[in-house]
């Protein structure tokens, strides 16, 4: 075999050995030009943050140089290595050893030898954290670019699958909850592509009691119409999109009302409509909060906060979620601040959670005292909430 087809077998090996679980290590000797800084390069399996990666210990003459990577990115490096840098590598898993020994000449073979150790290495796949969300024969993360056409989580959709987990697993322990009827109707505000109404609605598909219905309301006509085909194509029959906006778009008895990154307003919007359908639950992650940031002006030590462009600006944010947060409280339900994640499109990471505990029309009095002296506090004349409600 030429070198290229042993150093593919060596990765191949590798490849299988990390997916197994049974890689121990891989060093990388021999230099190539024997001036070249590094001696040797160690790689071994790690487990960061619950996911499996390679770790390379760089060895310098004097110092060591640490740098981990995923799989795909580790095999790259290792190739370049071997092709560049190093003649030899010798690939220790608790089932076989193998050397690849190659030479200037253009020599090179590839050794097979009983394991040097049968202990099996302390990184363990099924020591990751189960993701809610599998990719394996799942038709609408492959087409909306998730994963290959065999199955496989693509390198540069790794963060959108984490991201798509993270969410689910939010919603599912507020979900939990609250006091769902049978057959409720989750109504996603601006679903978008659909990535997270698809996995929230697989996950729940596969794993809640009751029957259920779900619709993603989105303004862009072609975004409908390509998640109702990929709904279709998926099997998902109580899944559908339907064109139109957060105030206006025309939806049955919503009990899980959801609004993720609707510009400033428009969350108001999306609470509102939670409130007048008493919906058992409701969950915003709000984006932009101009409407109070116009108004901010206190009139007391504040002020030295707000004078300062940056932080009225953080200002605004938490103090127009807070009120938020209240005026929900005020209307019968126990609301939650929790950290979400950022998206290419905003850097914000703030979810409101609202689970519904009393069934009131009224707003109770008491919270909308706290909610008054609060804007007093600000120099706050209103909120667009109090306006939509009429409070």
């Amino acid at each position: 075999m030429t070198e290229n087809e042993n150093i593919n077998t060596l990765l191949l090996k590798l490849t299988e050995s990390f997916d197994s679980s049974t890689l121990i290590k891989l060093t990388l000797s021999n230099k190539r030009n024997k001036t070249s800084e590094v001696n040797n390069v160690f790689i071994k399996p790690v487990m960061i943050k619950g996911q499996a990666m390679l770790s390379f210990v760089y060895r310098y003459a004097t110092k060591d140089m640490t740098k981990n990577f995923g799989i795909e990115q580790a095999k790259e490096q290792i190739e370049d290595q071997l092709k560049e840098s190093f003649f030899n590598a010798d690939l220790f898993t608790s089932k076989a050893d193998y050397a690849l020994l190659s030479n200037k000449k253009g020599n090179s073979k590839l050794l097979k030898k009983a394991a040097t150790s049968t202990e099996l290495p302390l990184y363990r796949h099924d020591n990751i954290k189960k993701r809610l969300i599998n990719p394996e024969n799942n038709v609408y993360l492959r087409e909306l670019g998730i994963v290959t056409a065999e199955w496989k989580v693509r390198s540069d959709m790794q963060d959108k699958f984490k991201q798509i987990n993270h969410y689910v697993e939010l919603v599912d322990d507020v979900l939990k909850t609250a006091k769902l009827p049978e057959n409720y109707l989750i109504a996603d505000m601006g679903s978008g592509k659909g990535y997270l109404t698809f996995a929230l609605f697989d996950h729940l598909k596969n794993t809640t009691p009751l029957p259920f219905r779900m619709i993603g309301v989105e303004l862009r006509p072609a975004l409908v119409n390509s998640c109702n085909e990929i709904a279709a194509a998926s099997g998902f029959e109580t899944l559908s999109f339907v064109p139109g906006s957060i105030k206006e778009a025309t939806i049955p008895e919503i009990n899980v009302l959801i609004a993720l990154h609707a510009c400033d307003t428009a969350t108001d919007e999306a609470i509102y409509r939670g409130i007048s359908a008493k919906a058992e639950v409701i969950m915003v992650a709000p984006c932009c909060h101009k409407q109070i940031r116009k108004q901010i002006n206190p009139e007391n030590a504040l002020g030295e906060i707000t004078r300062h462009g940056i932080f009225e600006e953080r200002q605004a944010e938490t103090l127009t979620d807070t009120l938020r947060a209240l005026i929900m409280e005020a209307f019968g339900y126990k609301t939650n601040v929790i950290e979400f994640i950022a998206t290419e499109h905003t850097p914000k990471n703030v979810m409101i959670t609202a689970v519904k505990k009393a069934d009131t029309t009224n707003a109770d009095p008491l919270v909308l005292k706290r909610i008054e002296a609060l804007k007093t506090m600000f120099g706050i004349e209103y909120h667009h909430l109090e306006k939509l409600l009429g409070i």
